[in-house]
C-alpha cells in the first residue's frame, strides 16, 4: 500500500513537472478496471468512451490523489477498428524502452505485430514522429517532448508513462572536474561562456555540440535551460548536429566538447563524463524524483483521442507493473 501511495505521488509530481517544463497538455481520467492489461483484444462494437475531468494545474507537488500509474489516460475514446500492425515512430532517445515493450506486448498478445521507425525501422525523432501521428502514418509517436496546443487541438492525446533526465556530457579526457550552474549552461549555449578557463578549467575554447531540430530532446533542453530563448548562431565552435543521434555526438566531444544526452544514454559511456548540474547528478533516481535535479521530463506516448482496442492495450501493457518493470530495465525512472 505505501508502495502505491509513493507511485501515486511520484505520478501526479511527474505530471506536474511535465507541464510547467513544456507546456504539455494532459487530460486524465480514472480507469474503471483494476487490471489494464487484457490478453485479447476487445471487440471495438463493445468499446466506449468515458467522460473525463481535466487534472488542475495548480495541484500542490506532494497531493496524494489516489492515482495509480493505471489510471494515467487521457480522454481516449475506443471506437476504431483493428489495425493489422501497430505502426509506431518517434523519439530515439526512447528506442530501448520502446524495442523492449514491443516484445513485453508481443509476448501476452503475439497476433498483433508492431513497428518503431518509418519508413525502415529506424526512429525519425520526436517532432517527427509527431507529424507522422498527425499524418496517419503512425498509430502511436514516443515522445521525449510535451504537446503544444495545437497538437492537442488537432486530437492528438499525449500518455506518460516514465521520467528521464537529460545528462549533461564532456569528454572522458576534459580536464575540467566541477559542476556547472544552470546559468553557466545557459550561457555557454547562447555563446557568452566560450572557454574552458571561464570556468576554471583549462584554457582552451569550448566545443559546443547540439542535438538536431528534429530533437524532442534538444526541444526540451531549450525550454528547461534556455526558457526558450535563442541557442547561438552555428559557427566553428557551436554545431547543431544534423541528425538526431547519440553515439557520434558523445564520440565528437574530445577533450574540449560539451553536450546533452537522456541519462539512459550516457551511462556506462566510458568515453565521457557526466557534469553535476546545481550540485545534483541524474544518476541520483531519488534527485530526480524530488526535482533536485533540474533538467527532467515526462516520456510518453501519443495517440489520435480515437484509438483501437489493440492501441489501448499496448498503453494498458505500458502502465501495468510489467510495463514499468520494463521502464526501469530500460534505464528510465517509472511512475
Amino acid at each position: 500500500m505505501a508502495q502505491n501511495k509513493e507511485t501515486t505521488v511520484l505520478a501526479l509530481s511527474l505530471l506536474i513537472s511535465a507541464g510547467l517544463a513544456g507546456g504539455g497538455y494532459w487530460l486524465f481520467a480514472k480507469s474503471k478496471t483494476p487490471d489494464p492489461v487484457s490478453t485479447s483484444p476487445t471487440p471495438a462494437s463493445t468499446a466506449s468512451s468515458s467522460p473525463v475531468a481535466s487534472l488542475p494545474s495548480s495541484l500542490p507537488p506532494n497531493n496524494s490523489s489516489h492515482l495509480s500509474p493505471s489510471a494515467i489516460v487521457p480522454d481516449l475514446e475506443v471506437s476504431l477498428p483493428n489495425p493489422p500492425v501497430i505502426t509506431m515512430d518517434g523519439s530515439v532517445t526512447m528506442v530501448k524502452l520502446m524495442k523492449q515493450l514491443q516484445a513485453g506486448y508481443s509476448q501476452k498478445n503475439p497476433s498483433t505485430p508492431s513497428t518503431y521507425g518509418i519508413p525502415d525501422g529506424r526512429p525519425n525523432g520526436s517532432n517527427k514522429g509527431i507529424t507522422a501521428l498527425l499524418n496517419n502514418q503512425v498509430l502511436i509517436a514516443a515522445n521525449s517532448r510535451s504537446l503544444n496546443a495545437e497538437e492537442v487541438t488537432k486530437g492528438l492525446r499525449a500518455v506518460p508513462i516514465a521520467r528521464d533526465a537529460l545528462a549533461i556530457v564532456i569528454g572522458i579526457n576534459n580536464s575540467f572536474t566541477d559542476e556547472l550552474t544552470m546559468a553557466q549552461l545557459k550561457d555557454i549555449y547562447q555563446g557568452k561562456i566560450t572557454n574552458w578557463s571561464q570556468l576554471g578549467g583549462a584554457d582552451q575554447p569550448i566545443k559546443v555540440i547540439n542535438r538536431a531540430k528534429a530533437s524532442g530532446t534538444q526541444s526540451l533542453f531549450h525550454s528547461i535551460v534556455l526558457s526558450d530563448e535563442p541557442f547561438a548562431p552555428d559557427s566553428n565552435n557551436f554545431i547543431t548536429w544534423p541528425r538526431d543521434e547519440t553515439t557520434a555526438i558523445l564520440q565528437a566531444l574530445g577533450d574540449n566538447g560539451i553536450s546533452y544526452t537522456t541519462v539512459s544514454q550516457a551511462v556506462g559511456q566510458e568515453i565521457i563524463k557526466i557534469v553535476p548540474i546545481n550540485g545534483a547528478l541524474p544518476t541520483d533516481v531519488e534527485m530526480i524524483k524530488s526535482g533536485k535535479y533540474p533538467i527532467s521530463r515526462v516520456i510518453s506516448l501519443a495517440v489520435q483521442r480515437k484509438i483501437s482496442p489493440v492501441i489501448k492495450e499496448f498503453i494498458d501493457f505500458t502502465l501495468s507493473p510489467r510495463g514499468q518493470e520494463i521502464v526501469t530495465t530500460a534505464g528510465f525512472v517509472p511512475l
